[in-house]
């Protein structure tokens, strides 16, 4: 109950109220607390020109502002209330809350679910308390949020000045780092809509800042600092929706925990770690990860101030040959191409250029671009500027990467000087608006922009990337991102209803028998290699007859998952001779096994040539069913090749999974072998996906893992070679 009402309260259009309160009451405020001031004085370096008056039932003053004793004794309603209270204050203060009509709360207070379970406890009435009172409430433990646009800032740290209004929305799941982000954000000229510390996430979600976000006409990209993603399915709708919207969304997200040892049964665990996971989560519903916050920012800062590319062909302008070099290295490793300037294009900027200069792409202007072009134009514009007219026009490029300012420390003294380059930097922001390619800026390097340089570029809602390395990853994330966009609908809602699995009185707990789990297999539509389960050493001989010899014999039984290492494998049996030895080894060697049940041995016909893959599924914790495709055997582990995606999938990304793999080469006919039918391939896994999920693969279902390994492939021939599936005991539906 609590729960659903709750969800009510952190709907887009609650939010929107909450993140611009037009007055704010502080509780607990008082001239010693050292978070009313903060507060007092952001909200000062913001420009927040609506009420704030300070709450507390014994102090007579807090930094000048008005004070009353309580919530219910101010004249008016406030908007917002930010509660400085100490932990065992808070309930009541959101009563008075309730009782006043004030309808949002951020609450600083600590010592709840982070502390262990009596917090938790704690954490859940305060839930309770603000559902029963109509509060919406980010938070606890939580320091506050910044709307640059709306100029509000109930932020409980150092706000440096001046707060710059931008395209970046910014939610923290970690307070303190707000300003580190604040402060790289104002020295890269990058601003925000909005910032906001979320706490303990009590009530208001990172999926519900999301979701507000993507709604919000201020907002162009979305930037996530995310140690959990503690509502799956929510985030993904959520992501979903901002793809929808044209919306990129930015994550850094930290740490990582051991697979599961039910899991580690099968190769499959080892390789979907919980940080891998995500990173396939991520990728799959679009989101670009990052590894740092400058990362993150400057990302967000490409994405949220330049105009979209429609391709990979990138122009680049520089002063400096080194630059161009640097460059043409970061873009190779982004998939970049730089390609040739057309032929009109070199003739009309080697015009401009010494004759020792060459007018190809990338272009280094040399010392010369700072001056005046050598035709004799005259005017503020440099050889550089002139050579960026032209190139704009250039059909063989869909972006310009510009390298051509170099912004000052100060004002130039000399009146002249400083009219000059005010008169390019204006001319720079009309030719990159008025170009029919984007134009993206960037420097050389990742240093601060002077507040005179702050100045120039805010004067027409320009950035200049932080740094050639810096700027051309964060050019590649925008390239997939747009390559990628418009898919996580149909990733999401890709496979149909799951083909039937076999029936029965119930599924086992634990491994099933190779026997069962062919039949679950070969019932979904993957092709298993032929073989039969043999009882006597005359059936092993008459399998391997009907087969063809030489032949595998593998003991089956549900308790022994790694059957070679109990000696209850054999292989290339090229004789009835030795099938029937083979025979008796097996069956021992499994009758050897404690507890062990022996089905019988299983004899299939051997497979050589072509190529082994790895296709699992496991049930991750917090998202449920995840396939893996690699190279299999022995590979998986040794070279940790692998691609993995959330089920359900369709063939179509399974595909695009296979793309991803370093060791593609070798099923694309490498070295003379025969190539894979990778649209067969794709077909296959795909359907093994379907069989997992038709065991249930939710984390109620019965799925703990489904493999096969190897699956081999030799041109359009594709057999499931080893079969292991694990469940737990759970009815059929």
């Amino acid at each position: 109950m609590t729960e659903g009402a709750a969800r009510e309260l952190v709907t887009p259009q609650r939010l929107r109220a909450f993140f611009a309160p037009r007055s704010i009451a502080l509780v607990g405020a008082s001239d010693n607390s050292g978070w009313a001031r903060f507060i007092v004085t952001s909200c000062a370096t913001a420009g927040f020109s609506g009420p704030l008056t300070a709450v507390h039932p014994r102090a007579a003053s807090a930094f000048g502002l008005p004070v009353v004793p309580s919530l219910r004794e101010l004249p008016e309603p406030a908007d917002l209330a930010f509660l400085l209270a100490p932990l065992e204050a808070v309930e009541g203060v959101l009563d008075d809350m309730g009782a006043a009509g004030i309808p949002n709360a951020v609450v600083l207070a600590s010592g709840y679910r982070e502390v262990g379970e009596a917090g938790r406890a704690l954490e859940n009435a305060l839930l309770d308390r603000a559902v029963a009172n109509n509060v919406t409430m980010l938070g606890p433990n939580c320091l506050g949020f910044i709307n640059a646009h709306r100029r509000s800032a109930p932020y409980a740290l150092a706000l440096p000045p001046p707060l710059i209004a931008g395209p970046v929305g910014v939610a923290l799941q970690s307070g303190a780092l707000a300003s580190v982000v604040l402060a790289f954000a104002k020295a890269h000229a990058i601003g925000l809509s909005l910032l906001t510390s979320m706490g303990n996430e009590t009530m208001m979600k990172t999926a519900d800042v999301l979701d507000y976000l993507v709604e919000d006409e201020a907002t162009r990209v979305i930037c996530l600092f995310l140690e959990e993603i503690g509502d799956p399915a929510r985030f993904a709708r959520a992501a979903e929706k901002a793809d929808r919207a044209g919306k990129p969304i930015v994550a850094l997200k930290v740490g990582s925990s051991p697979a599961g040892q039910q899991a580690a049964l099968a190769h499959t665990g080892s390789v979907a770690g919980d940080d891998a996971v995500v990173d396939a989560v991520l990728r799959q519903l679009n989101v670009i990860r990052v590894t740092s916050l400058e990362e993150l920012l400057t990302t967000g800062a490409v994405l949220g101030y330049s105009r979209w590319p429609r391709g990979r062909r990138m122009g680049v302008l520089t002063l400096s040959g080194g630059a161009c070099d640097i460059i043409a290295d970061a873009a190779s490793a982004q998939g970049v191409a730089i390609p040739d300037f057309s032929t009109q294009t070199q003739a009309a900027i080697a015009a401009l250029l010494p004759p020792f200069a060459s007018p190809h792409n990338p272009l280094d202007v040399t010392g010369f671009g700072t001056l005046a072009n050598l035709s004799g134009t005259k005017g503020p514009l440099q050889a550089v500027d002139h050579a960026l007219d032209i190139a704009v026009q250039d059909p063989n490029l869909d972006f310009v990467l510009f390298s051509g300012v170099v912004l000052p420390e100060a004002r130039p003294p000399d009146i002249q000087a400083a009219r000059t380059l005010e008169t390019r930097v204006d001319w720079l922001a009309m030719r990159m608006a008025s170009a029919p390619i984007p134009v993206i800026p960037v420097a050389s390097t990742c240093v601060n922009v002077s507040d005179y340089g702050r100045g120039l570029l805010m004067r027409h809602g320009l950035n200049i990337l932080g740094g050639l390395n810096l700027g051309l990853g964060a050019l590649g994330h925008m390239l997939r991102w747009l390559e990628n966009r418009g898919r996580v609908q149909a990733l999401l809602a890709s496979t149909g209803p799951a083909r039937s699995a076999p029936r029965g009185a119930a599924w086992p707990a634990g491994p099933w028998s190779e026997v069962e789990a062919r039949r679950l297999l070969a019932g979904a539509g993957v092709p298993v290699v032929p073989g039969g389960l043999a009882g006597s050493a005359d059936e092993a001989v008459e399998i391997a007859r009907r087969v063809g010899l030489p032949v595998a014999l593998k003991v089956c039984s549900a308790q022994i998952t790694h059957k070679s290492d109990v000696g209850g494998v054999v292989l290339g049996l090229g004789s009835e001779a030795e099938v029937r030895a083979g025979y008796e080894k097996v069956r021992a060697a499994g009758m050897a096994v404690p507890a062990a049940s022996v089905d019988g041995v299983l004899v299939t016909p051997m497979r050589t040539g072509g190529a082994e893959l790895l296709a699992g599924v496991t049930v991750d914790a917090a998202f449920g069913p995840v396939l893996a495709v690699g190279l299999g055997g022995i590979w998986v582990e040794v070279l940790n090749d692998t691609s993995l995606r959330l089920l359900p999938v369709d063939a179509a990304e399974v595909r695009r999974m296979l793309g991803e793999l370093r060791g593609l080469p070798l099923l694309q006919g490498a070295r003379g072998a025969r190539p894979a039918d990778l649209d067969a391939v794709a077909e296959v896994i795909a359907a093994l996906g379907e069989a997992a999920l038709s065991l249930g693969g939710a984390h109620n279902g019965a799925l703990r893992a489904l493999e096969v390994n190897p699956l081999w492939v030799n041109g359009d021939q594709i057999e499931a070679l080893d079969v292991l599936v694990i469940t737990e005991a759970r009815d059929q539906p």
